[in-house]
Order: structure tokens, then C-alpha cells, then sequence
């Protein structure tokens, strides 16, 4: 009707009027009644493979892969905190084909570094999976033993000890860092990775003096006793872990409920009813016992919101994220 009163006296314009939203009405039917997925599903990484999150999308690709009966393509795309990932998810075709995994990363980012460049509002976010806490480590033989020894050398050291872990100064293993920095009272040196294989390989050629990831990447690590836990940011012990202590357990005040956490997400304008279909898929993959021994080893938890509460949260937790980034006099 709109378009009709303002062009009404233009029969040119409404024709090409009419015929670009025939097409789009076309396009939009063609997403919404499609039976996802109609063919491969392309996963960007925003880490190089071997990152946590890369080993949490192929280790779930197993169980997934024959449920929806497509193949799972993980494509990773390292740089600039997710920005090359975000940079390829967002003109996609919004049909569910091309998703990516998020971490808190990517909302710190699009408040930080990528601010104006990309923006919640880009993507649809679609499921969360999982949930698992940040911890600081060491190589096996340094002779920094626990926190303590962390923030006393980091003391006598005025500020030179290095923490390596992933994304630039305002991500969210360095917001970690920053809190415990500012709860000790200490000034500690960030120096960023595309992924934990950096991180650790920096930590092994003595590079940095101490690095700080989640647990499923560095798991082989611990258990060839390569390296040795500091202290685990979150309110509980790791199951996998149980004799590394939390920070708080060490005195510290920091906020335990700067947890990562990973979802599913895709370009803007996802159909529901897709997004849903999506989410349900991940969620009863996750069911599997194959991916329940991975995940219960690597001490991560489950997450199973939808994109409703998903898209809740996303915006509960940048709200979140802006006031951390805040405290950690990142934003001004």
C-alpha cells in the first residue's frame, strides 16, 4: 500500500519497486520454509585450529554430522579479536548455512577495537553451548607455584611479567587478567595471540612468563606435565584440575562470573524458525556421549539457551562487558 501512494504517479519506479520486493518476499519464503540444513554447513573459527573453540566444534562435528546429514566444514579464519571471522559471517545468505562459534571475545571486541565496526545487531545469535572458566599457568618447571608467587614477582619485578593469552588489551582473558591485577594491587604485561597453540608455544620458548586460557586447548598440555595451573578464575575448582585452587580461594577478589562462553551465531535476519532448528540440532548433539566425555574432561560446562534467551543474554553480557572494560580502565 505504501509503496502504491508513493509512486502512484511513477508506473516506472513501482514496476522496479515491485519486482525488487517481489524478490525479496521470494528470498525470505525460500529461508523460512527451507528444511535446514540443505546442504554443507560452513563453521568460520575466529581461532587457527587447535583453540579451544576450534576443538570444541570439531569434537562436536563427530555427533552432529549425522544428525542433520551434512557435513560440518570448519573453515578457520584467525584475526584481529574475530574480525576477519565477523568480516565473512556477516554478508552471508541468512540461510543458516554459514555460522560461526562466538566467545565474550567477540562482545569486548565490538566494544573496544571493533567498535564501529561491527555491532550485535549484524548477526543473529542463535544458541549458547558452553560455559568454561579461564586459568592462569605456567610452564612445569617455573617457579612460579601459585598466585601468590605471581603477584610477589610481579612486585618485585615492577610490572614486567608477562601474561600471554588470546585477543588484544580489552578481550575477555584480559579483562581476566585485569582483575586480578586490580584486586592484588599489581600492574601485570598483556601480550595477545590468535589462539592458545601461540600462547602455549610463546610460554615453552619462554617468550611470556605466564599464560592464561580455558582448559580443553591446554589439556594435553597438562596431562603430558608440561605445564602446571596457577589458579582458576570461577566459582568452583576444575573437575579435571581439582588440586589448582581458585583465585578467590587464594585471596583474591575478582568476579567469578567472568566466565567464557561459546554460542552459535550467524548473519543478521536468520529466519526463527532456521535459527531454532539450528540451536535444537547443537543442543542434542551435545547429548552424545562422545562430546559428554570431551566436555566433561576439559571441564567445561553445558549451555543450552536458544536464540530467544540467547539474543537475552548477548545483550545482558555486553552491558556486562562495557562495565568491566570500564573498571579495567580500558573504556573511558
Amino acid at each position: 500500500m505504501m509503496i502504491h501512494k508513493l509512486f502512484k504517479n511513477t508506473g516506472k519506479f513501482l514496476s522496479i519497486a515491485t519486482i525488487a520486493l517481489s524478490a525479496t518476499v521470494a528470498t525470505s519464503s525460500a529461508y523460512a520454509e527451507s528444511d535446514w540444513p540443505t546442504g554443507p554447513v560452513k563453521m568460520i573459527m575466529h581461532t587457527k585450529a587447535g583453540g579451544s573453540a576450534d576443538v570444541f566444534i570439531r569434537t562436536l562435528a563427530k555427533s552432529l554430522e549425522p544428525q542433520i546429514g551434512q557435513e560440518i566444514i570448519v573453515i578457520n579464519s584467525p584475526g584481529g579479536g574475530g574480525a576477519s571471522q565477523m568480516g565473512r559471517i556477516r554478508p552471508a545468505d541468512p540461510d543458516g548455512l554459514t555460522l560461526g562459534i562466538n566467545t565474550l571475545t567477540h562482545f569486548t571486541g565490538m566494544l573496544t577495537n571493533l567498535k564501529g565496526t561491527f555491532a550485535l545487531d549484524d548477526f543473529s545469535w542463535i544458541a549458547s553451548t558452553q560455559e568454561d572458566a579461564i586459568i592462569f599457568f605456567v610452564k612445569e618447571d617455573s617457579d612460579i607455584k601459585n598466585i601468590d608467587d605471581l603477584i610477589a614477582k610481579a612486585r618485585s619485578n615492577n610490572g614486567s611479567i608477562s601474561i600471554g593469552g588470546f585477543g588484544p588489551i580489552g578481550s575477555m582473558q584480559n579483562i581476566g587478567m585485569s582483575m586480578l591485577a586490580k584486586s592484588a594491587g599489581v600492574d601485570l604485561k598483556w601480550v595477545g595471540f590468535n589462539a592458545t597453540p601461540d600462547i602455549i608455544s610463546a610460554l615453552l620458548g619462554g617468550h611470556v612468563d605466564v599464560g592464561i586460557s580455558n582448559l580443553g586447548a591446554l589439556k594435553s598440555f597438562f596431562d603430558a606435565d608440561r605445564i602446571k595451573g596457577l589458579g582458576v578464575l570461577g566459582e568452583k575448582r576444575l573437575s579435571s584440575l581439582p588440586d589448582v585452587a581458585t583465585i578467590t580461594e587464594q585471596g583474591y577478589d575478582v568476579d567469578n562470573s567472568w566466565l567464557q562462553v561459546r554460542g552459535v551465531f550467524g548473519p543478521a535476519n536468520i529466519p526463527m524458525e532456521t535459527q531454532q532448528k539450528i540451536a535444537d540440532a547443537f543442543h542434542k548433539a551435545m547429548q552424545s556421549d562422545y562430546y559428554q566425555q570431551y566436555a566433561r574432561a576439559a571441564g567445561v560446562e553445558d549451555s543450552l539457551m536458544g536464540p530467544e534467551a540467547y539474543t537475552t543474554f548477548v545483550k545482558k553480557i555486553s552491558k556486562i562487558a562495557k562495565v568491566q572494560l570500564e573498571e579495567a580502565g580500558v573504556l573511558k
